[in-house]
């Protein structure tokens, strides 16, 4: 454009200036249009960075309200099947597999008498900080929380991450046993909330084949797990004693190395054709140059709960479970030098 316009102002008649005036109103004109287009073009480049500024700041919005939704339907789904899900490891569809999991329940006994001497606001924030105490253990663990029915909550381990059999059900119980201390711990707080009668969890724990994926309709899928071992732990947590954790054979001997247990003999199970040898669990195990040691602080606070809030009436077979496994314990400590 400038070489244009020296070749034109060289090519200027030269002489008469009369000769000379068509050749600069044209050069003139020329400049003012040239001019007129380059702030056209300066005005253009203004917009475009102004909406180019503007479609970021939208975009960044955008993405803050994605981020802030994100966070939210988190809260619907087990931290891990939320990560699996949006790192593309797991396909939002109907699928299962089958897996050896451990798998974990639990609820507060006497639970609907509690509800009935509560308002509902009340019952609301003494449930919620329960469940929200547990939950905080849970993923500690790295528990898979399935999901929580009134007090009643199933976890399992080793689906979609595992740390192998063993692992995921040591980390199981020793989940349990710090649930089940939390709990003591929280008893002060409820008795100055208004329950005078301490809230107890019964605990059962079965490791087993399950199935394990997302089950439903292609418009609304749930994440959990079905099979046969899913319903031996449900049937542990209603025979375990308030306040204690009863565990399966198989998950006994997954654990036995490291957490103290009681043999408390085999039991009878609903839709299960034979028995069910059972555990309860103690609390964790240590190895001493004189041979495993029990957490004896963790059973002291064990027996001084029982003491405090042993029901009015027992069953039969929970009456001769406790006093076979007291006696024992007895003549045991009785036979231990101090």
């Amino acid at each position: 454009m400038t070489e244009s316009l020296e070749n034109k102002t060289q090519s200027l008649p030269s002489g008469d200036p009369s000769d000379q005036e068509p050749a600069l109103r044209s050069l003139q004109e020329e400049n003012k249009y040239l001019r007129s287009e380059l702030e056209d073009l300066r005005m253009l480049y203004e917009a475009t960075i102004e909406h180019g500024e503007a479609v970021e700041d939208q975009l960044a919005d955008q993405s803050s309200r994605m981020e802030a939704l994100s966070k939210q339907l988190a809260k619907y789904l087990s931290p891990q099947v939320y990560k699996s899900i949006f790192e593309g490891r797991q396909e939002v569809k109907i699928t299962s597999a089958r897996k050896k999991l451990t798998v974990f329940f639990s609820d507060i006994a006497g639970f609907t008498e509690t509800a009935e001497r509560l308002e509902s606001e009340e019952l609301t924030s003494i449930l919620n900080q329960y469940l929200t105490e547990m939950s905080k253990i849970a993923l500690k663990y790295g528990a898979t929380i399935d999901k929580y029915v009134g007090d009643a909550i199933l976890i399992f381990f080793g689906d979609p991450e595992t740390q192998g059999v063993m692992e995921d059900a040591l980390a199981c119980v020793r989940m349990a046993i710090e649930m089940q201390d939390r709990m003591a711990e929280l008893q002060d707080v409820w008795r100055e909330a208004g329950i005078s009668k301490p809230l107890k969890c019964r605990m059962g724990i079965h490791t087993d084949y399950c199935t394990v994926g997302n089950f439903g309709s292609n418009d609304r899928l749930d994440y959990t797990i079905i099979g046969r071992g899913v319903n031996t732990a449900s049937r542990l947590e209603s025979l375990a004693a308030p306040g204690s954790i009863l565990i399966s054979f198989e998950t006994f001997s997954q654990v036995k190395d490291q957490i103290q247990c009681i043999d408390t003999g085999e039991v009878t199970v609903k839709g299960i054709a034979y028995p069910v040898a059972t555990y309860e669990v103690i609390g964790l195990r240590t190895d001493t140059a004189d041979g495993p040691d029990l957490d004896l602080a963790a059973v002291s606070r064990q027996l001084d709960q029982l003491a405090l809030s042993l029901p009015g009436t027992v069953g039969t077979r929970e009456r001769e479970q406790l006093t076979a496994s007291l006696r024992n314990a007895l003549d045991r400590l009785n036979r231990t030098p101090a």
